[in-house]
């Protein structure tokens, strides 16, 4: 579907003229995002779970753990698996089958802010070097989808991860206890990587778009950082940038990036 076409052209000028004035449908600034809602320990299968909603964006987020072989190149550390299905209930545009380019894109870039981040310690889910570790399979579900499932997505990984608990693991007879639960949590490390996502529209940078604005988004940056750190970033659609519309998104997301943070907190607590 030509997402272009998604929206009327008068609507999109409307966007475009609204934002030039520093404004946005909904009453808030560009640098706003909508009202967060993040809900932890929702699933009783998962080893860690979260759900949530940016404005009427939401998505579930689910923790599996079981042991495998390590990779080849890392056989001390533990393994990473993000995937991401994006649910015909959460939108037309979405249809049921193998994942497409869409939900494909999502989990890598999830994945790349997780792994990059080394905000999972790896070498803590070795059991057995080069023959047995702990891999983590973190699960993402759209149930609705009205703008930057992105940033949805990426915050329901670090809740659910921070949410998780290692399965009981029997050492001599070599298995995984399914059900039952450890009081062991995912090492994690003390910086924690948010996911912001900035987009382009006109001559204009916003936050978490609805789905109107990311209709008509001309570029987009996703950038995983903590405590202003940058360890990953991923750029999505055709539009440049300029080295001071950068710089900008620099500023936008900083402020962001702890907001975001304490409402993650919020939700453990």
């Amino acid at each position: 579907m030509d997402k272009a076409r998604t929206i009327s052209n008068l609507t999109g000028e409307r966007i475009k003229e609204y934002l030039s004035e520093g404004k946005r449908f909904d009453g808030r600034k560009p640098d706003e995002f909508r009202e967060i809602i993040i809900e932890t320990g929702i699933s009783k299968n998962a080893e860690g779970s979260a759900r949530v909603k940016i404005g009427k964006t939401e998505v579930i987020v689910g923790v599996k753990m079981n042991v495998a072989e390590p990779y080849a190149d890392s056989p001390d550390k533990g393994n990473l698996m993000v995937t991401a299905e994006l649910l015909p209930l959460s939108s037309p545009r979405f249809e049921s089958g193998p994942p497409k380019f869409p939900a494909i894109e999502l989990g890598r870039v999830i994945d790349r802010g997780i792994r990059e981040s080394k905000f999972i310690e790896f070498e803590k889910l070795c059991i057995k070097e080069g023959e047995k570790v702990w891999t983590v399979f973190v699960d993402i579900y759209s149930i609705n989808d009205d703008g930057n499932l992105l940033d949805a997505a990426g915050i329901g990984a670090i809740a659910a991860l921070k949410n998780a608990k290692i399965p009981k693991y029997d050492s001599k007879e070599e298995k995984v206890l399914f059900g039952e639960l450890s009081n062991e949590k995912v090492p994690l490390s003390k910086e924690t990587p948010i996911s912001i996502t900035t987009h382009k529209i006109g001559d204009n940078l916003v936050i978490d778009p609805t789905r109107d604005e990311e209709d008509i988004s001309e570029t987009r940056v996703t950038i995983s950082s903590s405590n202003g750190i940058i360890s990953s970033m991923q750029k999505g659609n055709t539009k440049e940038l300029s080295i001071e519309e950068f710089n900008n998104i620099l500023d936008l997301i900083e402020k962001a990036e702890r907001d975001v943070f304490k409402k993650i907190e919020k939700s453990l607590k």
